[in-house]
């Protein structure tokens, strides 16, 4: 049989039907889950806890979609939502008001609202990695940039050190060969005082008037075999090195004749003289052997010089020129 219990803070409960229509119900801790937050709990053997959780707990297991309690086929049940304005009468406990659970509520929401957003917080990591990937790559490419420029003014430095080494090899083989140019004219000239101090002119206050191979009637061979050095008649002529007088006489187109033989067995002819000096034996180079005429086929005064080697008429300029000796 039911007891009516007064109604905590204003609630109106009605009597509850009787066990045989829903059936007995004895709630126990193991059926019951926990309720969290501040809460007063259901007492054994009598009583029930005016918790506003429990109470809201209670109205949320009974309030349908229209607001009102239907269990099968009893008759709906009206169920007033208590105000929670205000502290219950007989609250008298530091966790057991209506005001108490508001601000909890409202501490809680106030920390929700005061903590910051997971979205905003990856954000702002991802924005953080991407400024220090950012960075890094930045780091880098700096990095690469001067050791681009370091490579480029080293091998600027080995360009310029090869040039430099190439410039000075090429200075260095300059002056080698300008050395050597200067060594090499410096023995020809010392080989034409040598030869000038062997050798001698055959006459001199002379003009060449007939050059070696020249073409006329007035030659035997068709062309002219010496050269000729026009001179005023008795002019002396010379030995142009020293030698052996092998012949001394006439001989027909070469009027009188001198044959001087080198110790190399080159004969120097002396041709047209009006007069000889020497007519055998030895003789050194700038000895007088005889003297300059017009005897033989001239047409007037002059020396007729031929070199002979090997019983052939060559140059008698080159010949000359050969030994240091400018006519």
């Amino acid at each position: 049989m039911a007891s009516n219990v007064p109604a905590p803070d204003g609630i109106e409960i009605q009597e509850p039907p009787s066990p045989g229509a829903w059936g007995e119900w004895n709630p126990t801790e193991d059926s019951v889950r926990p309720v969290r937050g501040k809460h007063r709990v259901a007492r054994q053997g009598g009583g029930l806890a005016r918790s506003s959780t429990v109470l809201g707990v209670g109205i949320i297991a009974a309030v349908g979609a229209g607001g009102i309690a239907t269990a099968q086929d009893r008759p709906q049940v009206p169920i007033s939502i208590p105000s929670f304005t205000g502290p219950s009468d007989d609250d008298t406990g530091p966790d057991t008001g209506a005001e108490s659970g508001t601000g909890a509520r409202t501490g809680i929401l106030a920390q929700q609202a005061d903590a910051p957003d997971a979205g905003e917080i990856l954000r702002t990591r991802i924005l953080q990695q991407a400024e220090h990937q950012t960075e890094a790559a930045d780091s880098q490419t700096r990095a690469e940039a001067a050791r681009a420029a370091q490579e480029a003014a080293a091998a600027e430095a080995k360009a310029g050190r090869e040039a430099a080494e190439k410039a000075a090899a090429e200075a260095r083989a300059a002056a080698e060969k300008a050395a050597a140019e200067a060594a090499a004219a410096k023995a020809e000239e010392e080989r034409i005082a040598k030869a000038a101090g062997n050798y001698s002119l055959p006459t001199s206050s002379y003009t060449i008037t007939s050059y070696y191979g020249a073409s006329g009637a007035m030659w035997s061979s068709g062309h002219h075999t010496g050269l000729d050095f026009a001179a005023p008649t008795g002019t002396p002529v010379k030995a142009v090195a020293g030698g052996k007088i092998i012949s001394a006489g006439w001989s027909g187109a070469y009027g009188y004749r001198i044959v001087l033989q080198l110790p190399d067995g080159t004969e120097i002819w002396y041709c047209h003289l009006s007069s000889m000096s020497v007519t055998s034996g030895q003789v050194g180079a700038g000895d007088t052997i005889g003297r300059v005429g017009a005897t033989g086929n001239v047409t007037g005064p002059h020396l007729h010089l031929e070199v002979r080697k090997g019983g052939s008429a060559t140059d008698p300029l080159a010949w000359l020129r050969s030994k240091g000796l400018t006519p």
